[in-house]
């Protein structure tokens, strides 16, 4: 493979109804891993799979050692898997990729060589060129345009699912919703070293995309927490608190004015500027109230997992 052999890493795959491509995918796994590490192991994720999957990875079990494979009781998405598969790893170095094939396996090597010479905390496999339809190419370059913008970290493709990375930055980001994919985002903000690099990608051979346009709205609204996370994760009352209070302002500064008109004999019930003077001030009180709830929140700081493990498969 061309590079010098590591001491451990640990695969971690989520897949949901891939049964025609798992058992390619764990044979060309399973072949890099033994030229590029002295230990391993591979964690599946079964999210749910209703197409045989599962069958498919017990019987892999019996013909591979080094994996591991967790079924979860429905499916809970795929920022959910890896979220269960991040609580098992053994090994300082993860390797994340998708479970359809359309990552390449032996594009792990290259990874693992820049990620360990340029010495990063993450690097992303960069798809290029990026062999998917049209329609969920362009949403996806729109996408993350959209956060670069609004981020300032240059990434090409935050969504890919092919990254390394060290286990010390599990717990630096939060993974619940489906913000897995704005992880770099999150490290890069905290300070982390984290780059991208192209590696080769694959039209999907079996199965179907589990893109949707649902899924592209729901990826904007995320990225909308995202930046608040950024920007305002340790001090929530500082984006509630403030711009309650500007809003309440504006409603106190009107009721004031409305007030003194009513003191000189002029009559206020029927305008509309005491209507919106009330509305302001009790949105921007609501506003504050919001922001102290967050605080008390973060304060309080739990976190209960929110899938199910049914079964759980291991040498």
């Amino acid at each position: 493979m061309g590079t010098t052999m590591k001491d451990a890493a640990s695969i971690v795959i989520p897949v949901f109804n891939e049964k025609g491509n798992i058992s390619e995918l764990v044979e060309r796994v399973t072949r890099v891993c033994l030229d590029c590490f002295r230990k391993w192991e591979i964690i599946i994720v079964d999210d749910g799979s209703t197409d045989g999957t599962y069958n498919q990875l017990k019987s892999l079990c019996q013909r591979f050692s080094h994996i591991k494979v967790v079924r979860f009781k429905q499916n809970f998405g795929k920022t959910s898997a890896l979220a269960a598969a991040f609580s098992m790893i053994h090994y300082e170095v993860v390797i994340t990729l998708d479970g359809d094939l359309q990552d390449v396996p032996e594009e792990i090597p290259h990874l693992l060589e820049t990620f360990s010479d340029e010495n990063y905390d993450m690097l992303i496999g960069w798809k290029y060129p990026r062999k998917d339809p049209f329609h969920k190419v362009l949403p996806s370059r729109f996408f993350n345009l959209f956060l670069r913008v609004l981020t300032g970290c240059h990434f090409h493709d935050v969504n890919s699912g092919f990254k390394v990375f060290h286990k010390s930055v599990i717990g630096e980001f939060p993974l619940y919703g489906d913000l897995h994919r704005f992880i770099p985002y999150l490290l890069s903000q905290k300070g982390f070293k984290v780059g991208e690099k192209k590696v080769a990608h694959h039209e999907r051979r079996w199965g179907r995309s589990k893109y949707t346009y649902k899924r592209f709205l729901g990826g904007f609204l995320d990225s909308l927490t995202v930046i608040f996370l950024l920007k305002f994760q340790e001090k929530p009352l500082h984006f509630f608190g403030s711009l309650g209070l500007i809003i309440a302002m504006v409603g106190f500064v009107i009721n004031i004015y409305l007030t003194f008109l009513w003191v000189g004999g002029i009559p206020i019930g029927h305008r509309p500027l005491l209507i919106l003077g009330v509305l302001l001030f009790v949105v921007g009180v609501q506003f504050l109230g919001i922001g102290l709830i967050a605080e008390m929140i973060r304060f309080e700081n739990k976190r209960y997992a929110d899938y199910i493990i049914e079964e759980v498969i291991e040498e």
